[in-house]
């Protein structure tokens, strides 16, 4: 199936269910939906990191520390995180991702989600999808912080402000 067609659970400020429609026309719309972030960490504490293929929908070509996607109509964050964080991996029989927290995501253009944060943490290798992901590596959370602050990888602004709450959440 075409990503653009995927029903999603349109959803209101407080995250309930109002409606359903295609991806490609809830992003056009901005209308709000559900997304699930998950940080994937290696057994010694390093976190995945990855550059979005250019045929993304949303932020492509964009670094994330974050996997993940769209919550489906129907579908349950919990049920999200495992499957997106199985697919954007490319692995198979990961543990269920620990929830965090929640936040409703706004950004500069009208788009909103409403992001469920949880972290896994898997063992390499991973193989992820070349349909998602262009490049990936596995960075200490000290390389990672770098590679914010310097500027010189254009970041996914909802990641950002994830990272940035899982940082602060502790």
């Amino acid at each position: 199936m075409n990503p653009a067609e995927e029903i999603l659970d349109i959803v209101d400020e407080h995250d309930h269910v109002i409606g359903q429609a295609p991806r490609g026309r809830a992003y056009r719309e901005n209308l709000r939906h559900r997304c699930a972030f998950i940080l994937a960490r290696d057994p010694e504490g390093n976190v995945f990191v990855h550059r979005r293929t250019r045929t993304k929908l949303v932020f492509p070509g964009r670094y994330d520390m974050f996997v993940g996607g769209v919550v489906g109509a129907g579908e349950t964050y919990d049920e999200a995180a495992l499957r997106e964080a199985e697919e954007e991996l490319g692995v198979s029989g990961l543990p269920q991702p620990t929830p965090l927290f929640t936040f409703l995501y706004e950004g500069p253009t009208g788009n909103s989600w409403w992001s469920y944060v949880y972290e896994v943490t898997c063992a390499p290798p991973v193989q992820p999808q070349v349909e998602e992901i262009d490049w990936h590596g596995f960075l200490s959370p000290d390389e990672l912080d770098r590679r914010i602050a310097d500027g010189e990888w254009e970041w996914t602004p909802d990641g950002l402000m994830a990272y940035e709450r899982w940082k602060a959440h502790g």
